[in-house]
């Protein structure tokens, strides 16, 4: 594991790189941490890449400010070219799921010198108030302001949520006050106006499941924006299946990231 320093607060940001070839950034969920990547298989798929998996602020062993000023997009998107700069990288491909994908939105459309290409999973370029609940459930906020990050798992458990033992354990691993000020930051996120979204020309691919229906029609109406952009349903996936079983994605990832490079 490295750090990096976001030059802007200090913040450390943890990341891992390896392998050789053309950079790819993998951008990792709420609540997650850039081990969900390696475990789910998508590292080891990208053979012939230079893979670059950060733990966004907030989450694995990346600083954890607790407060949501320090969850801007800006702070975001700083701490992912504050591990560009670190490893030397000019241009990088960004892969991101949900959160990740809103950060490597905002990448593509403020540092488009940086980015060679935009994969997103699950993401979306709107605004975020009222959607965070919606993907975890109503109270989530008071939960996390408990102290306990297990009274976040028992209430996605009792509002029926699927949790598999590998995602469960990625939640009980987050600190509540940090993770409840990230939480409150993307609820302040404006995201990116549509005349922004139809002006990056960059190659893009866009995925999303057909029971994600926010995600799925914010995909496609930014894949109709996009001059240079595909969209592609996952069929049955909701929002927190999006990213496995990994096959299908990783389907259309590889030749994408290939011809993008």
């Amino acid at each position: 594991m490295s750090i990096a320093l976001n030059p802007a607060d200090g913040t450390e940001v943890a990341y891992d790189a390896a392998g050789e070839g053309p950079a790819v950034v993998l951008l990792h969920g709420s609540a997650l941490s850039k081990a969900i990547w390696r475990g789910l298989g998508y590292v080891r798929a990208l053979e012939g890449f230079r893979v670059v998996r950060v733990d966004l602020r907030g989450h694995g062993r990346s600083g954890k400010p607790e407060d949501a000023r320090a969850y801007r997009m800006a702070r975001h998107t700083g701490d992912v070219l504050a591990v560009l700069d670190a490893e030397g990288i000019a241009e990088a491909h960004a892969v991101g799921y949900s959160l990740g994908s809103r950060v490597a939105f905002s990448l593509a459309a403020t540092a488009p010198d940086r980015i060679a290409s935009l994969t997103s999973l699950g993401g979306t370029f709107r605004p975020q108030r009222g959607e965070v609940e919606k993907v975890f459930f109503p109270g989530y906020l008071e939960a996390l302001q408990t102290g306990r990050i297990e009274a976040f798992v028992e209430g996605l458990e009792a509002a029926g949520r699927a949790v598999d033992p590998a995602t469960r354990q990625a939640f009980l691993a987050n600190d509540p006050a940090a993770l409840a000020a990230c939480f409150t930051g993307t609820e302040e996120d404006p995201g990116l106006p549509e005349a922004v979204v139809a002006q990056l020309s960059l190659p893009a691919l866009l995925m999303a499941g057909t029971r994600d229906p926010q995600r799925l029609a914010d995909s496609r109406r930014a894949a109709e924006l996009m001059p240079n952009a595909r969209f592609v349903e996952l069929p049955g996936r909701t929002h927190a299946g999006t990213l496995a079983p990994a096959g299908p994605i990783l389907d259309e990832l590889i030749p994408f990231l290939r011809s993008a490079s």
